[in-house]
């Protein structure tokens, strides 16, 4: 049975954007990964949720009509609110971020961004500011297990040696279990937000998980041909795990 660290517990996010269709993709996204989430249309409307249901992190856009991003946090430090702010801004200049983490923001995305990116910007601000829960850090699929307080990983009681982009490759299909992620997914979760390079390098990879903790049944690393990979335990858990 599959064990996924319990990050998003009692997390609540508030997403502010004035478009709709960009404040829907996330809050769907935050809720898939288990987060609470709100949301609002406007600077003056985020406000008003602060107050009525005060969240662990505020994703707010800069750029908004009558109250824009600044302002909002601005006013949220002048009432004495700390609630962590990662900020979506359409411009990528120096000048915007310096101006925005001085203001009290915890982090920033440009627009256009992955979910992954966001997603995992969020997670890593609220690690910080106190905001995740850190019990049971521990992630299982059959007997294979990923202590991450450790950094150690056991498939059938051995221990299994790995570099650090392979734990983190291997950690990422755990938080993922039975879900297909896209190679596009794992390529800017794994090696960079950006990936530009050469997406052979996953093939590579994936392959080199498989000679370290595939070599026993059931195997776990599947292969879903034309998307990317999954790790689960197969419906035959006596049979092969695919190519």
């Amino acid at each position: 049975m599959a064990t996924q660290l319990p990050e998003a517990a009692d997390a609540r996010v508030l997403v502010v954007d004035d478009e709709r269709n960009i404040t829907e993709l996330l809050a769907m996204a935050f809720r898939y990964e288990g987060f609470e989430v709100d949301e609002a249309a406007s600077g003056a409307e985020a406000l008003e949720r602060v107050v009525a249901s005060p969240p662990s992190l505020i994703v707010l856009d800069v750029m908004m009509p009558g109250m824009d991003g600044f302002t909002v946090v601005k006013k949220l430090r002048e009432q004495g609110r700390s609630t962590p702010v990662l900020f979506l801004t359409a411009k990528d200049t120096t000048k915007d971020a310096v101006e925005g983490l001085s203001l009290g923001a915890d982090d920033y995305v440009t627009k256009p961004f992955s979910l992954e990116e966001v997603i995992a910007r969020a997670r890593a601000v609220l690690r910080r500011t106190g905001g995740l829960a850190d019990a049971h850090r521990r992630l299982e699929v059959a007997d294979l297990v990923m202590d991450d307080d450790t950094r150690e990983v056991w498939r059938a009681g051995e221990p299994v040696e790995l570099t650090d982009t392979e734990y983190r490759l291997l950690r990422y299909l755990l938080a993922n279990p039975r879900r297909v992620l896209t190679r596009q997914q794992i390529l800017q979760h794994v090696w960079d937000y950006d990936f530009g390079g050469d997406g052979r390098i996953l093939e590579t990879y994936v392959s080199y998980l498989r000679k370290k903790v595939d070599q026993v049944e059931p195997r776990l690393i599947h292969t879903v041909r034309g998307v990317g990979y999954t790790l689960r335990v197969p419906a035959d858990a006596g049979g092969s795990a695919g190519t």
